[in-house]
């Protein structure tokens, strides 16, 4: 296979699922209430009320981006938290089971599993089966149990899959219909609009700094108003529904960023996937045993994991980092240490191809430059690994 040629050298970021660039208009939106307008929105005084008044008018513009009522909206302190808070607080409510496919991000795999759930199997995209998925519910209730929730994210993480969320209603309206439904569509907002699935949910989860906002602040929308129970009290904020002070400058930019992806998501859309498909397709041009993990009509425009024969992720990755290009393997967790993929083995990836996996995924601040470079670094850290490779076997067979 032929190398591309080499391009410049500034860092290339290929990681947007774990966390997108602030847009500058997020940052402009947010540091009044960091520099002056530092009150605390809870107080009395009309400072205070400023404060509050930036919340609500935060609030009204998240939902109509998202398609809900002003008042459904919660702020939060992160994705993470918004999906604790849905599962967690719709157990304890009801005191039924959560259930959930085994790809879901572990923010939400792991609440489940705390509270004895259960887990379900998925297709070979990673979306939910929901053949599995009715078996799981009948099993259920004709346990004489009652399901308290099922979550299914909007779009994985790691493959960037999109579940069918009025399909999946459908079936737990059948089968458990007195279920809440919640999806974590925290990886969605800059490919999908939110207004076509938050009617089909009854809690839907969203962290700010996924699409261009600061981290540090999340959403989760109460579909038609309280269902759950709080997870954080003793504060009163957020009509009871999550205590804690409010983050005023987050909230704000969060909610500037979030109206930026929407207003942009139709044109960028079409330019990621160009974007995207050049890089995976340049890649595989010049580096054989390159596959892709899914057709790219399953998933959304800025995923670009594929798998490498003849390599490991956490080798590749080493390489890249070492020359500026920004990657993962899977989804990003607290050690950054790597893990196996979960994601991949309930796909039935066989083990020895998802050690070579490499998830590249692209946002707002891509641009051709970029695609050049990674897939100039990408080829050179391949052909480098696998001739070292290459070396050790042929000086074991001199041994």
């Amino acid at each position: 296979m032929n190398s591309p040629g080499p391009v410049d050298t500034a860092i290339t970021y290929l990681d947007h699922a774990a966390s997108a660039p602030m847009r500058p208009e997020a940052i402009e939106a947010m540091l009044p209430y960091l520099r002056d307008q530092y009150a605390n929105p809870s107080g009395s005084h009309r400072f205070a009320r400023q404060a509050r008044q930036a919340v609500d008018e935060s609030r009204d513009r998240v939902a109509a981006v998202l398609g809900c009522r002003p008042n459904d909206v919660v702020f939060t302190g992160c994705g993470t938290e918004s999906d604790n808070m849905a599962i967690t607080g719709a157990v304890t409510r009801s005191g039924g089971v959560a259930v959930c496919p085994a790809t879901e991000h572990h923010a939400v795999l792991e609440v489940v599993e705390h509270h004895g759930g259960v887990v379900v199997g998925v297709d070979h995209a990673g979306r939910v089966d929901l053949e599995h998925l009715a078996a799981a519910l009948d099993e259920i209730v004709a346990a004489d149990r009652s399901v308290a929730i099922v979550s299914v994210m909007t779009v994985n993480n790691e493959v960037g899959s999109i579940n069918d969320l009025a399909a999946v209603r459908r079936v737990v309206r059948r089968h458990a219909p007195g279920a809440l439904l919640h999806t974590d569509a925290v990886q969605a907002v800059c490919w999908l609009d939110l207004r076509e699935v938050t009617p089909h949910v009854d809690l839907l989860a969203l962290s700010a700094h996924k699409f261009g906002g600061p981290k540090g602040v999340g959403v989760l929308v109460e579909n038609g108003g309280p269902k759950i129970n709080p997870l954080i009290i003793g504060g009163g904020q957020e009509r009871e529904r999550r205590s804690g002070t409010h983050n005023t400058a987050g909230i704000v930019a969060a909610s500037v960023a979030l109206e930026l992806a929407d207003a942009e998501r139709a044109t960028e859309v079409v330019r990621i996937a160009a974007l995207r498909d050049r890089l995976v397709d340049e890649l595989c041009t010049h580096l054989d045993g390159v596959t892709e993990t899914l057709d790219r009509s399953e998933k959304i425009a800025g995923s670009g994991h594929v798998c490498i024969e003849g390599i490991e992720s956490e080798a590749l990755l080493f390489l890249l980092d070492e020359e500026a290009v920004c990657a993962s393997a899977a989804s990003a967790c607290a050690s950054g240490a790597m893990e196996p993929s979960h994601v991949l083995a309930a796909m039935g990836v066989p083990a020895e191809r998802s050690l070579g996996a490499l998830r590249l995924t692209l946002g707002h601040t891509t641009t051709d430059a970029d695609i050049d470079r990674g897939v100039h670094v990408v080829t050179k850290a391949v052909q480098r690994l696998r001739s070292h490779t290459d070396q050790a076997h042929t000086d074991r067979g001199m041994a």
